[in-house]
């Protein structure tokens, strides 16, 4: 496997473009399952969960073609299958998107239960509570999601979430799209990347009010047809990158984010003691002092502090002046990328799903394993700050999710670069 080695002690300076959002690119990509038209998606991450994406939407059947200016177009006129297997499936949760899109426009689908990261547990029942509420019948069996539709059409329903679920919501509120009536979904959740698929369902020819929302409103339309969507950027790299010049002691700015969208996150950084403002369509930062204050932090749903920010700020912590807390409250055992801190020095203690993070005056580079996508990242922030070297080992967790993340840190001053497979550990970077 792949490892990044990560030289520490140099500052983050410089601007950095931010690519299209991963969460908001694979529903929009899985919508174009609902049409006979095709749906052209630009400002794609190069990722691999967008390569396992097209590689689902293929497999059923959808024509994949990608144009000059690297745009994605989906020509699902002539599926050929209903059944996503489990062999695709598995490396991705986001792929229980297909069950929503394949059951609205043909009455009947079956998906393997989705694989992926190993945050804890994220049930698909609150999927399959909706789409029953709808009028599916729906069996799962062999670790397959089997659903069909009796009367061959979804029918529209007063749907209430028990918890917000970005992708309960993107699954229902497609599903809704080609469905007989209205169909209300309560507690959904108001993340920016639900309202840019609602965006785009809408140019498709839905029609859809209230995205953005805890209240989304769907009036179900005979078909959809053809259309060219941009994703939004990806809020969580740019923060991601905020953060490691922060840490760092640098300055950045990160283009092309729409600065709404990370209201949370900004203010925590304020707090720590970074000047962050909004600059020429993007965000720009940088330290003042020399030293970060500690901050709490509470995760939630959006607009609230977002969990896939909880591991960078649990890095953030471990290098202040001063005690904070992390409280995760969205995903149990999310805190694994603790162990891998406190080899690097960390003072960190668990309670619960509390981070008790006891700020250090350094730590020191050592060789550490990623575990999901967002640890993957906090420990390359952490290789950035450490003294000395830090080898991340199992980096195809953070090809999952960051477009090119060694180019981008490497061209604002990081010293850092990916090791190929075979290539040993202790490979020094060229000074």
């Amino acid at each position: 496997m792949d490892k990044l080695l990560v030289d520490g002690g140099f500052p983050i300076t410089g601007d950095i473009r931010i690519s299209g959002a991963k969460n908001a690119a694979l529903p929009a990509l899985m919508a174009s399952l609902l049409t006979s038209g095709s749906v052209q998606i630009g400002n794609i991450p190069h990722l691999q969960d967008i390569t396992t994406t097209l590689e689902i939407l293929q497999h059923l059947g959808a024509v994949v073609q990608v144009d000059e200016k690297l745009a994605i177009e989906v020509d699902a006129s002539e599926l050929r299958e209903l059944r996503a297997p489990y062999e695709l499936v598995r490396t991705m949760r986001a792929s229980i998107l297909v069950l929503g899109p394949l059951l609205s426009r043909f009455g009947e689908a079956e998906v393997s239960l989705p694989g992926g990261c190993a945050i804890g547990s994220r049930p698909v029942n609150l999927h399959i509570k909706g789409l029953e509420a709808m009028g599916a019948e729906i069996d799962i069996a062999g670790g397959y999601i089997r659903a069909r539709v009796p009367q061959g059409r979804l029918k529209g329903a007063h749907i209430v979430f028990d918890t917000t679920t970005v992708t309960g919501t993107e699954n229902l509120m497609m599903a809704a799209t080609l469905a007989d009536g209205v169909t209300v979904l309560d507690n959904a959740a108001r993340e920016p990347e639900v309202a840019d698929l609602a965006d785009c369902l809408v140019s498709m020819g839905a029609i859809i009010e209230g995205a953005g929302s805890d209240v989304i409103r769907i009036k179900g339309v005979e078909s959809l047809h053809d259309t060219v969507h941009h994703v939004i950027p990806d809020r969580i790299e740019a923060a991601t990158y905020l953060v490691a010049a922060a840490v760092t002691g640098g300055r950045i700015r990160v283009r092309g984010i729409r600065p709404i969208f990370l209201d949370a996150v900004v203010n925590k950084l304020v707090e720590a003691g970074a000047t962050v403002k909004n600059s020429n369509g993007g965000i720009e930062l940088y330290m003042e002092g020399s030293h970060i204050n500690s901050v709490d932090i509470r995760t939630a749903p959006f607009p609230a502090f977002p969990t896939d920010m909880q591991a960078q700020f649990v890095l953030l912590n471990a290098v202040s002046q001063g005690t904070a807390t992390v409280t995760e409250t969205i995903f149990d055992n999310r805190f694994m990328h603790v162990q891998e801190l406190q080899r690097m020095g960390a003072n960190i203690e668990i309670a619960g799903n509390t981070a008790i993070v006891h700020g250090v005056d350094h730590l020191s580079g050592a060789q550490v394993m990623a575990t999901d996508l967002r640890a993957s990242a906090c420990l390359v922030l952490a290789g950035l700050v450490a003294n000395g070297e830090t080898v991340i080992d199992r980096i195809y967790h953070i090809d999952r999710g960051y477009e090119s993340i060694e180019e981008k840190l490497a061209q604002c001053g990081a010293r850092i670069r990916r090791l190929p497979s075979g290539i040993s550990s202790s490979f020094q970077l060229p000074k």
